[in-house]
């Protein structure tokens, strides 16, 4: 019988009780539930890996932020890199997705953003990220934030009032 380590305890407990807010994020940034879990998953091997490190950081939810929003980017900057979901009759009905966001209007909404803007959104009012770390976790300035901030609550605003009429 093996053995666990107080490290693979710690990670284990980390992940336990922060997997709905990961994967929530990620459904959020990228609008697809199935690409979601392989960014929330993706995020924890490389998590793994560096666990002793980002154990130690002041903050474990920033580290494991960045490390899910620069997976995000990758996919998005590396389209040779993504799968291509087909649909296949032989394979046989798909388990019933979860309803992580609610499909309102608002993730409606959300998903139409563009990718950046979608990004800035949830690390700013789903995260509640300030701007200057906001621009740290996405790697461009404090002004790009604002200026992606105002460009998709004025986007969403429209979208939201579309649906109200």
């Amino acid at each position: 019988m093996r053995r666990v380590s107080g490290r693979d305890e710690a990670f284990t407990s980390y992940v336990s009780q922060r997997h709905r807010h990961l994967l929530r994020t990620a459904y959020l940034l990228c609008g697809d539930l199935h690409l979601a879990e392989d960014l929330v998953q993706n995020t924890l091997v490389k998590l793994y890996m560096a666990w002793p490190r980002a154990a130690r950081a002041d903050n474990v939810d920033a580290y494991v932020r960045r490390v899910l929003v620069n997976a995000h980017l990758d996919e998005t900057r590396r389209p040779w890199r993504r799968e291509r979901v087909v649909s296949d009759s032989t394979l046989g009905a798909s388990a019933p997705a979860h309803d992580l966001a609610g499909r309102d209007e608002l993730t409606r909404a959300l998903r139409e953003l563009p990718e950046r803007q979608r990004a800035v959104v949830v690390l700013r009012h789903y995260w509640g990220l300030s701007i200057r770390e906001t621009a740290e976790d996405l790697k461009i300035s404090t002004g790009t934030v604002k200026s992606q901030t105002a460009k998709a609550l004025t986007s969403l605003a429209h979208s939201l009032q579309a649906c109200e009429q």
